[in-house]
């Protein structure tokens, strides 16, 4: 589908199908729909903790060994879980290790706080908000953004540099990840593709986005067309 719609390349996230998991397979899909793999997402969510092993860091390790037999520029991950003691208390300073070692940029993505009715629960360690600590490189990712009511063309701003990746979604400002469609929440998702490219932003921007609520295929094509062409054209690369 990615190869049918024009996208320029995809972002492979590591869950429980094997597939996902074997960097030989996902080669040689690459080469069979001539899609390029840009980037590997580590199973760091919480329906993948035993997905390539329990140790974190073992999973980040994994995951650059896929990246670079992929050729991937990045691997996405979030930060710790707040009980991964171990892993969370040295994550800075291991990422940075790490980083060391390889050209693989190790890019940290934006969470969001967990909410049980009007409470609010700290699950993440050093925390969900990427502009705290020193990370190299980050991800920013539009649906988060919009579960923590944080503006996303201020943390766009505020990572600089540092911004490496794009999770192109939009959110109603629901407590739910929603990952909608770029244009149809309440995100300034133009602004920030527009924001971004003035700034001669080089990393990866990808469409990262839930088309379950689409009827049948043609649906859920067209949805990812539309994210396709919202893309290119905030970016510069399609007329106005």
């Amino acid at each position: 589908m990615a190869s049918r719609l024009g996208y320029d390349g995809v972002e492979v996230m590591v869950m429980s199908d094997a597939v996902s998991q074997d960097p030989v397979a996902l080669r040689r899909l690459s080469d069979h729909y001539a899609v390029p793999i840009l980037s590997v997402h580590a199973p760091c969510l919480l329906v993948t903790q035993r997905v390539w092993g329990t140790d974190p860091w073992g999973k980040l390790v994994r995951a650059r060994e896929a990246a670079e037999q992929l050729g991937a520029s990045t691997v996405v991950v979030h930060p710790p879980f707040r009980w991964q003691r171990d892993y969370a208390r040295d994550f800075v300073a291991g990422l940075d290790r790490m980083a060391q070692d390889t050209p693989i940029r190790f890019a940290v993505e934006n969470m969001y706080p967990w909410r049980a009715g009007s409470r609010e629960i700290k699950a993440y360690s050093p925390g969900w908000d990427i502009r705290d600590e020193d990370y190299p490189h980050t991800t920013l990712d539009l649906s988060h953004t919009s579960v923590s009511g944080t503006d996303a063309r201020d943390m766009a701003l505020d990572l600089g540099d540092r911004l490496a990746h794009v999770h192109l979604a939009d959110g109603s400002g629901s407590a739910r990840d929603e990952h909608l469609i770029p244009g149809r929440g309440t995100q300034p998702c133009a602004e920030v593709l527009t924001d971004i490219a003035g700034r001669g932003f080089d990393g990866t921007v990808v469409v990262e986005v839930s088309t379950r609520r689409a009827p049948d295929r043609s649906a859920r094509e067209a949805d990812l067309a539309d994210a396709l062409t919202f893309a290119r054209r905030h970016l510069g690369q399609l007329p106005a």
